[in-house]
């Protein structure tokens, strides 16, 4: 596989057949999200096990992200399932009551809204589809104008433009949700509507617990949906492993119109911070109906690609999309289109940047020479995946393979990009592991004879954070 840039793809009713599931991997799945807003428990264990049985018979490393609900800030239940919002007219959102919803007051899944809003403030229903103006608040009730009526379903969701709603990143659900999780040890967990650094220390601490049964500690994603995350966006990269620029509600709260460049931002930010990236909300959102993307589509697509995304994500265009096998062929297309035109900038990468570590250095030095010297591969012997990401962080034409003895390592290096993750047995004898990583290449196809590679390793063997060796090799 030449593609760098990895695919995630939400699973649910029509992706979660053995057939139709082998034919997404074949296709180009990296890694499967599981979405904790729908489904029970055992709902998501099942996926699971699936996902792993299948990708264990097609020979192909693919990694699970548990995608938690967060807080459900969220409409109720309206009668008939839908009512009708008409521009100008009154609309109470109604903390207290059970009754169902009707086109003049509704219920709230989210009892506090009434705390967190005031005269003047606007409220966005259905992904900013729907717009309030809000006029008071009486108790436990918003009095609201319609501004953009339209119709508006049971449990839509509600946003403040500008932010400031206060519900917690993790609900009780979530907490159990983590248990789940880690009783069939996702490698990323990702946390939705983070403000701040705490919260995700707080996931982290956790899942580290839920976790330790199984000597489980998974990657933790930030997803960056609230307004507020955005100025405190280093602190959050620094205490999670990657983030995901989820355009949805981050959309709804900024404005459609700064998401294009908070994207590009948020980006650059994460390979800077060597973090993972992920891109989601909408890429192939026509293709949920239609067998091919749009003209805009695609180019979303490619310009994530352009901007160094580790990733492009899928959401209901696989869960419940027509066409989730020819979706992610087209995004494997695309992907790799972008790729063929993207420059290598690594001279200009290297400048004026010191290394702290020798590990880091041996990495940068891989990348450098294998370019210039027209490698065809560079091979990372890595137990934590951390040299395999440090390489992946800048872009480079040469395949990365990360060979690694740890299961997990192996499916976290999946969601990195330009990296191939693939298992070799743990050998203590340096010559051995050199020798067994380039047989696995041949036998792969990726080195034939008389190619140069690059590899990477530490000595003592076995230990993470210990590359400290880089040689130059040639296939016989």
């Amino acid at each position: 596989m030449s593609r760098a840039t990895k695919i995630v793809a939400t699973l649910g009713p029509a992706s979660s057949t053995p057939e139709v599931l082998e034919r997404m991997i074949r296709a180009g799945v990296d890694v499967a999200r599981l979405n904790f807003s729908h489904g029970s428990a055992q709902d998501h264990i099942d996926r699971a096990t699936l996902v792993r049985d299948v990708a264990r018979r097609v020979g192909r490393a693919v990694a699970i992200m548990a995608d938690l609900q967060g807080p459900k800030i969220r409409v109720g239940r309206f009668v008939g399932g839908v009512a009708t919002l008409v521009a100008g007219q009154p609309f109470i959102l109604d903390a207290a009551t059970t009754e169902l919803g009707t086109s003049e007051r509704v219920g709230l899944d989210y009892k506090d809204l009434p705390r967190d809003v005031k005269a003047g403030d606007t409220l966005l229903l259905n992904d900013g589809l729907l717009r309030l103006a809000v006029d008071a608040v009486r108790g436990h009730e918003v009095i609201t104008t319609v501004v953009i009526g339209g119709e508006l379903t049971n449990n839509k969701g509600i946003n403040k433009a500008g932010g400031g709603l206060t519900a917690p990143a993790l609900t009780a659900k979530d907490m159990e949700d983590i248990k789940t999780a880690m009783s069939f040890q996702c490698e990323y967990l990702a946390v939705s509507f983070p403000k701040n650094a705490t919260d995700m220390e707080m996931a982290r601490q956790l899942a580290n617990v839920a976790g330790e049964p199984w000597r489980h500690r998974p990657a933790l994603i930030a997803k960056i949906e609230r307004s507020e995350a955005i100025p405190v966006l280093d602190e959050i990269l620094r205490a999670s492993d990657g983030i995901m620029v989820a355009r949805g509600d981050l959309a709804v709260e900024v404005g459609n119109a700064s998401v294009p460049a908070l994207q590009k931002r948020m980006i650059r930010m994460a390979r800077e911070m060597d973090k993972v990236v992920i891109t989601a909300t909408q890429m192939m959102e026509s293709m949920i109906v239609n067998p091919v993307p749009t003209r805009a589509e695609v180019s979303d697509v490619a310009n994530a690609v352009l901007d160094g995304t580790d990733a492009v994500m899928l959401s209901a265009e696989t869960a419940s999309g027509k066409y989730p096998v020819e979706t992610i062929a087209q995004m494997a297309a695309i992907a790799l289109e972008a790729e063929a035109a993207d420059d290598v900038t690594l001279e200009a990468d290297f400048m004026n940047k010191t290394f702290g570590r020798i590990d880091q250095a041996i990495a940068m030095g891989a990348l450098f020479t294998a370019h210039h010297l027209g490698c065809k591969a560079i091979l990372a012997l890595t137990e934590s995946g951390s040299t395999a990401l440090w390489m992946s962080r800048h872009n480079i034409k040469v395949p990365i393979y990360g060979l690694t003895s740890q299961v997990v390592s192996q499916g976290k290096m999946t969601l990195y990009r330009n990296v191939r993750p693939l298992l070799i047995p743990p050998h203590g004898d340096r010559d051995a592991a050199l020798a067994a990583a380039e047989q696995l290449l041949v036998e792969r196809g990726a080195l034939g004879s008389g190619d140069t590679y690059a590899i990477t390793c530490g000595e003592p063997m076995g230990y993470p954070g210990g590359t400290n060796m880089l040689k130059i090799c040639r296939v016989a």
